[in-house]
């Protein structure tokens, strides 16, 4: 399978070249960038054989299969349109669009033409999130009552495009669309109650808290058609907050700066016990699950391979033998509805 690149960014040696080496019959063989003198030197670096002068040359390649899209957020959904056009086959980086409405044409466009979308929730593919599912389909510690899920890490340089409104940026958009999964994956689709947004400049979010319900309640992992599991910044005690009836809670913290300078974790309250996990992005480097139920906790390790790998090995597989794809396109419909749901609760516009 041959991948063409849509951009040098940073992320890309770790999302896609470093994977592909571990990938059987996978090679980036192609890329292209705004800037073509950096695509080159990226090129000479990587032993990427194809630079193209830009993004439609590389689209229109008859040697490239599918592309991997790591540019700002804001121009993610155009050239997957784009690219789905041209028949290639697309992993793009979170979030997939930019609104509801933006990743529905999406998500359409990729059912028009039979093309796998894969949104690159990388972590999602590691076997921990598996173990989780595991553990809270099987009820391991009961109905799920409550959920925290928080993703918060330092990002000082206010300059970056992170931070741009005109690229859909946002701590909410850039972080927080992981806790928004992970909150979908364990307990089903959320109402979105209240938000509060800090703000770094007119618009733009660099911390956000929100509160959200299940209605119905939440069953555990498989509740929902995507999935994730993160987590638990500071606040409330794993055991604390257990919602009362039929209804469970959740709440979310995310931010690029603010006091929770690192905070990558989940915290599920159920019926008869409660679980945790530390580090639910990088599992691969080092992670933490714990589960407490009939009196007992358990302390778990689930080994795996970097989550990038895995999530590599699920885009061949999805194209080569058809194998679901959890972060789909459509599951992207429903993880931006929540997004603009909370920007919209915390008094803010959806990203444009």
């Amino acid at each position: 399978m041959r991948i063409g690149v849509l951009g040098a960014a940073r992320i890309a040696p770790a999302a896609i070249i470093k994977p592909a080496r571990q990938v059987p019959d996978v090679t980036v063989t192609a890329i292209a960038a705004r800037d073509p003198g950096r695509a080159r030197a990226f090129a000479a670096k990587h032993a990427i054989p194809t630079v193209h002068p830009d993004y439609e040359q590389l689209l229109a390649d008859p040697d490239v299969d599918a592309v991997y899209i790591p540019a700002p957020n804001g121009l993610h959904a155009r050239w997957t349109l784009a690219a789905l056009a041209a028949g290639k086959h697309v992993l793009c980086e979170k979030p997939l669009a930019s609104n509801e409405t933006q990743a529905r044409e999406v998500a359409d466009a990729a059912d028009r033409a039979g093309l796998v979308v894969m949104e690159a929730f990388h972590y999602r593919y590691h076997p921990l999130l598996a173990r989780v599912e595991q553990l809270l389909g099987e009820g391991a510690i009961g109905a799920v009552r409550h959920v925290h899920a928080s993703m918060c890490f330092p990002l000082p340089k206010f300059s970056d495009i992170r931070y741009r409104l005109d690229l859909a940026g946002g701590a909410m958009m850039d972080a927080g669309c992981y806790a928004v999964n992970a909150l979908r994956l364990v307990g089903g689709e959320p109402e979105v109650l209240s938000a509060q947004a800090t703000l770094h400049s007119p618009g733009v979010d660099r911390a956000m808290t929100a509160r959200l319900r299940f209605p119905g309640g939440a069953s555990g992992a498989g509740a929902n058609e995507a999935g994730v599991s993160e987590a638990g910044v500071s606040g409330a005690d794993a055991t604390g907050s257990v919602a009362t009836g039929g209804e469970a809670t959740g709440e979310l913290v995310t931010s690029l700066w603010s006091r929770h300078l690192l905070s990558l974790s989940l915290r599920v309250t159920g019926e008869s016990g409660w679980l945790r996990v530390f580090n639910y992005l990088m599992p691969g480097m080092y992670h933490r699950l714990t589960w407490r139920a009939g009196g007992r906790t358990h302390r778990e390790r689930v080994p795996g391979d970097a989550t990038y790998t895995h999530q590599l090995r699920a885009f061949v597989a999805a194209i080569r033998d058809g194998a679901p794809v959890p972060t789909s396109a459509r599951d992207a419909v429903s993880n931006m509805r929540v997004i603009d749901d909370i920007y919209r609760a915390a008094g803010l516009a959806p990203r444009e």
